[in-house]
């Protein structure tokens, strides 16, 4: 049908990836998946690298299945995880593979960055993002530092989803979305800032030219339609971030929203026209990371499914089908054992089970014994904890927030989304799970005209998918739990 249009995108997570095609048709979108992937931290020379060539493979394996089934689509948009990034050759080769943020390289190096080269508050005064020893200002100087050869070789730095756009159109670009996750843009004037690329020895010039979501960055080249047997398809800087892109694909009616990103980390936070970089952003550790269409990502990072995800490769009584073994948690009592998901202690301790309990016994409260009671536990703070971010957006926001949107692979766990309505007192929309490919096809389908802005991208996803709603009950319950939240975390 001619009202079809094709769009194909690959989304990259830190552990797999895929590709699929988007349709849009009559003002509604659908999705297939296509293929299906690992992405394998590489392990060598006492360094973790991610293996660009393995998922650049994957992207042209994906295009090959287009191309046999005679998809016609109109462009191919890439998303990825933030902050790493790729060195480029003068003579337009890589260099490498790219060291991964998860890399032991920055371990210590944002404190010996701070004491040799900058002070903390004027860093986070300048880009308004909140501090990970992995962002890539810190790789950066430990790269510097420990006398990094592809660093020195480097004429050109992308990041990882502007580089496999250069290795499938031969253009170099600085998406504007994913060099916002950098510790190296100043949002204010959307541009990478020049004292922190000198403080680690780059110049402006190795990133490319800055472009917003939506741009087309250039076209495939001859040899890779030669391997594909695709023509000259357009490849767009869609949101290069994947948070960025998922945000992009809440399915809001107007401003008043604030939104949950629900995965192995919940990242929750609000649009704004300007960055917000104040005292109390810096003393509560916000982010300002960019959006789409001018829009900055007000937001916070929360430790979120990570927690339920450790324990449950720990407990070999627990049922096997989430239905179940979360049932099972539904019948504990509530709020017997409550701890801060965010405690430094939950990062990656060698036994999630006994951190939580220590926890708990540390801050005198039940000892949660047993795959109900600890999954219960871990819902009810995590609601908590949501509950105390959701506020403290409500302080920064210049608008009332009446929804809270819950997208993502959280998004289906029906009890903690009820639980999130209730401890924040808002009404919960459940959905899309799909938002980051939805995002990403959504941008794609704006570059070449087929929707004007994001409010019509919005309306034909609400369209599009189905959302739960939520309303908040026990709400004395839940203020009595708070307060309690509070002291224990405190402590």
């Amino acid at each position: 049908m001619e009202n079809q249009q094709y769009f194909f995108a690959v989304d990259l997570g830190a552990t797999s990836g895929r590709t699929i095609v988007g349709v849009l048709e009559n003002g509604k979108i659908s999705l297939e998946e296509l293929t299906r992937f690992d992405n394998n931290l590489i392990q060598t020379g006492g360094h973790f690298y991610w293996d660009i060539y393995a998922l650049y493979h994957e992207v042209i394996k994906g295009l090959k299945l287009v191309a046999q089934r005679q998809i016609p689509i109109q462009s191919i948009g890439i998303d990825t995880w933030g902050v790493d990034f790729v060195m480029i050759a003068p003579d337009g080769a890589l260099l490498r593979n790219p060291l991964a943020y998860r890399d032991p390289h920055t371990f210590g190096m944002m404190e010996a960055y701070f004491s040799e080269c900058m002070d903390k508050e004027k860093v986070y005064g300048i880009t308004g993002i909140q501090f990970m020893n992995f962002n890539s200002l810190f790789q950066l100087f430990a790269m510097r530092k420990n006398h990094d050869s592809a660093l020195e070789q480097a004429q050109s730095i992308l990041f990882v989803p502007d580089c496999l756009s250069y290795m499938l159109t031969g253009k170099k670009v600085c998406e504007y979305t994913i060099a916002s996750t950098s510790q190296l843009l100043d949002p204010r004037t959307k541009d990478l800032d020049a004292d922190l690329l000198a403080s680690v020895g780059v110049k402006r010039e190795m990133f490319g030219q800055m472009v917003s979501p939506a741009t087309v960055i250039g076209h495939l080249t001859e040899e890779v339609q030669g391997m594909t047997g695709l023509g000259a398809v357009p490849v767009i800087a869609v949101a290069g971030h994947d948070t960025a892109s998922a945000v992009a694909a809440v399915p809001a009616s107007d401003e008043h929203f604030a939104y949950l990103s629900s995965g192995t980390w919940s990242l929750m936070g609000i649009e704004t026209r300007e960055a917000v970089i104040n005292e109390r952003s810096y003393a509560y550790n916000f982010t300002n990371e960019g959006g789409i269409e001018d829009t900055t990502r007000f937001l916070k990072n929360i430790c979120g499914m990570w927690l339920y995800e450790r324990c449950r490769k720990e407990w070999t009584d627990a049922p096997k089908s989430h239905t179940e073994l979360q049932a099972e948690a539904m019948k504990v009592k509530p709020f017997q054992s409550i701890i801060n998901p965010d405690d430094p202690m939950f990062a990656n301790p060698p036994s999630m089970v006994k951190a939580i309990q220590q926890y708990c016994e540390a801050s005198g409260q039940h000892v949660p014994e047993g795959y109900a009671e600890i999954c219960r536990c871990i819902f009810d703070s995590l609601a908590l904890r949501y509950r105390q971010v959701f506020l403290w957006l409500t302080e920064f926001a210049d608008f009332e927030i009446n929804k809270l949107h819950v997208i993502g692979g959280g998004s289906l766990n029906e009890y903690l989304d009820q639980f999130t309505a209730n401890a924040t007192g808002v009404e919960v929309l459940a959905g899309p799970q799909e938002c980051t490919a939805i995002g990403n096809i959504m941008l794609q389908a704006k570059a070449c005209g087929a929707v004007a802005d994001i409010w019509e991208m919005r309306r034909i996803i609400a369209d599009s998918v189905s959302m739960k709603r939520f309303a908040p009950k026990d709400t004395e319950q839940w203020t009595e739990a708070y307060q309690r939240y509070l002291d224990i975390t405190s402590r």
